[in-house]
């Protein structure tokens, strides 16, 4: 028997670290499925110490979405995973992707089920990734379900790199214009000082609280700097903690011009993963677990976990998620129906298309109408030091005339 270091989440999302003996990883990782447990890490304890077995670089969520087309287009020819999987280890490029596909195989070989062996690699392999490959195992229809999961993998990496280029330039242009307020606050303001220094007279009001400002920076810079540092790093220690990152992702969606998009992001996130699961057959609470545990938002996640705890007392879906104020009406509504009607992934579709939509046209509203308030900002803040440097100068020239 091996030891295992196990790091995972529990149903209501709260981390646990232990121990667990068994003979091999897949049946370390089976035990702690079957206790309602998302893996994070799973280490090898070896001599009181331990070693991540699994320590591999990132794989990409393009080599996933190859991996899973190319598959399913194998075993819907009547390959047999074994040999499929086989023939996509030796094509693979990166090595610790490979290295995993091996690992598949030899788990599989050994009597594992396919689920099973991608589980033993969560860093990998999602809880929802693996969710669906065992609901297609057991409904037979792995080729379509893999065909699913690519094209769920897809539209989330095309969701992430619009929401990405939307945030990048601001940022750009925000980090741009803080170095150059600092470079004239401390180098160049300095030079204007020492000019000021010799005339007889007092500085204008907003020259004068530049100077100080520049004095205060200049003589206090290097524990204003690790104040700052302190202070971020404590910000994103808090906002690891459970209550921070609840905060942090309420707060996201109070924000004047993203917390719209943010929130649409959620709810399209919401709503399509929530239909590839039970398109793909997973039970509505199996489902709805996953869901909250890949919401990546602490308010949708509570708000999930909370629907749950109703559904098991026998309410519907969409009564629990409407009475928590998360998810707009529409999206609520549309669910009601869905559960009337029997078309509930039909409907969870229509809205994550939907959404989908609304991300593209907000981003590309934004995209325009960031770039001129970005020049506004820039203006107001560089014009703004420029013009408080220059008013003495332009006040001696008017006594000279005089």
């Amino acid at each position: 028997m091996k030891t295992y270091k196990f790091t995972a989440k529990d149903e209501l999302g709260r981390n646990t670290s232990d121990t667990i003996q068994a003979e091999t990883e897949v049946q370390a990782i089976s035990y702690l499925k079957k206790k309602g447990l998302v893996i994070v890490s799973l280490d090898e304890s070896d001599y009181g110490g331990s070693r991540n077995i699994k320590k591999r670089k990132k794989v990409k969520s393009s080599e996933l979405v190859i991996f899973s087309r190319q598959l399913a287009t194998m075993v819907d020819a009547g390959l047999p995973l074994v040999q499929s999987l086989d023939a996509l280890e030796e094509q693979i490029e990166n090595p610790s992707f490979k290295s995993v596909v091996k690992d598949l195989i030899d788990s599989i070989e050994s009597g594992a089920s396919f689920s099973d062996a991608l589980a033993a690699h969560p860093k990998v392999f999602s809880n929802l990734f693996v969710n669906m490959v065992k609901a297609g195992e057991s409904s037979g229809t792995l080729s379509e379900i893999l065909d699913r999961v690519a094209a769920y993998l897809e539209a989330s990496a095309a969701l992430k790199r619009k929401v990405k280029s939307a945030m990048m330039y601001p940022l750009i242009v925000s980090s741009m214009a803080l170095i150059i307020t600092m470079v004239l606050l401390l180098k160049v303001i300095p030079v204007f000082a020492g000019i000021y220094e010799s005339f007889d007279s007092a500085l204008p009001a907003p020259t004068q609280a530049l100077l100080t400002i520049s004095n205060i920076m200049r003589r206090y810079f290097l524990i204003i700097f690790a104040a700052a540092i302190v202070g971020v790093i404590a910000l994103v220690q808090y906002i690891k903690t459970e209550g921070g990152r609840f905060k942090f992702d309420k707060f996201k969606f109070t924000l004047p011009i993203f917390g719209d998009l943010l929130r649409k992001i959620a709810v399209s996130r919401f709503t399509r993963t929530l239909g590839v699961l039970v398109r793909s057959g997973v039970p509505i609470l199996s489902a709805l677990d996953i869901v909250a545990k890949t919401a990546d938002n602490k308010l949708v996640e509570r708000a999930v976990f909370g629907a749950i705890d109703d559904i098991k007392k026998g309410e519907n879906i969409s009564d629990p998620l409407a009475a928590s104020k998360v998810f707009p009406p529409m999206v609520t509504r549309m669910i009601s129906v869905g559960e009337r009607s029997g078309k509930l992934e039909v409907m969870l579709t229509k809205i994550s298309d939907f959404y989908d939509d609304q991300v593209n046209s907000t981003v590309a509203g934004l995209t325009s109408m960031i770039e001129p308030l970005l020049i506004a900002f820039l203006g107001v803040v560089i014009g703004g030091i420029v013009i408080c440097m220059f008013l003495p100068i332009f006040r001696l020239s008017t006594i000279v005339a005089k």
